[in-house]
């Protein structure tokens, strides 16, 4: 209940936060969070890549909790499965840097991806994944501050891609 009242108080705060941007260089950061989140996975065996990131501008401690988010997502969503294989990497499209995080996880069906980044919307039961269905509302609500947009690609046990822009 208490984690569930910090991620409810947490997503109230983002409307009013003041947004301090400064140059944000992503592969440092993941790097950084990864060694933070290793005791989560435990004795799970995870193959990480991490690509060389273009740095973008944003607000530092709200961008931690966008990567902290989303690692964490994928690292739980791959803990079931023998070989678990995490990807962040960017691409450009249209000009447009786009950020991505795939994993070979439990994925989630296509047809509730509207539902995805709503407050308490879960794409699996409680007694499968723990969690308390904001943390992809709160990253939503970080980068749509950050003038940019959020969606993701899934498939029932192929795991999950989720794209990310962020404008110059």
């Amino acid at each position: 209940m208490g984690i569930l009242i910090d991620d409810l108080l947490n997503l109230a705060r983002l409307n009013r936060k003041e947004i301090s941007k400064q140059t944000i260089f992503p592969k440092y950061l993941i790097d950084h969070l990864l060694n933070d989140l290793r005791p989560s996975w435990g004795e799970s065996v995870i193959e990480f890549a991490i690509a060389d990131l273009p740095p973008h501008q944003a607000d530092l401690s709200l961008f931690t909790q966008v990567w902290i988010n989303l690692l964490s997502n994928a690292i739980k969503y791959t803990s079931k499965i023998d070989h678990a294989y995490i990807e962040v990497g960017s691409m450009v499209i249209n000009s447009e840097i786009v950020y991505f995080i795939r994993d070979n996880g439990a994925g989630f069906d296509m047809r509730y991806a509207d539902k995805l980044f709503g407050v308490f919307h879960r794409m699996h039961l409680d007694d499968e994944f723990e969690g308390t269905g904001i943390g992809l509302a709160i990253v939503q609500r970080i980068i749509h501050r950050h003038g940019g947009r959020i969606w993701a690609e899934a498939a029932i046990n192929q795991g999950a891609t989720f794209y990310f822009t962020i404008p110059d």
